[in-house]
């Protein structure tokens, strides 16, 4: 079952890490899909598989919404090569997205399995 709170919480965190991760690309997505899951399964408790789901959820729905967001201001800027600039733009941002997605469930699952571990 989803702790709807602490996904919330770690969402947050992934979300304004990610944000502040973004002068080490690779480095600071991946440390902010850590601590945000890691978040997340301590406050979710309960078993190993419980962190982990609850980290892998709260990494998903982060990694989705900016493979949107990211999707969006590629079509806006392709958009000066025209239509069909701004289709191409935004649909490899897109598919960017989603092994972005990806890379966030992923670390987000283990610290979440790692943070309840810790709390329990």
């Amino acid at each position: 079952m989803v702790d709807w709170k602490a996904v919330t919480i770690g969402f947050v965190i992934i979300l304004v890490l990610g944000s502040a991760g973004l002068t080490l690309p690779i480095i600071g997505q991946i440390g902010a899909g850590l601590i945000g899951g890691f978040a997340t399964g301590y406050l979710a408790g309960g078993s190993l598989g419980n962190g982990a789901w609850n980290g892998l959820v709260a990494g998903s729905i982060s990694g989705i919404v900016v493979s949107i967001l990211l999707a969006l201001l590629g079509s806006v800027i392709g958009f000066v090569g025209g239509p069909l600039g701004s289709i191409f733009g935004g649909v490899s941002v897109f598919v960017l997205g989603i092994i972005l997605t990806l890379v966030f469930a992923i670390d987000s699952a283990l610290a979440g399995a790692l943070g309840a571990w810790v709390k329990g």
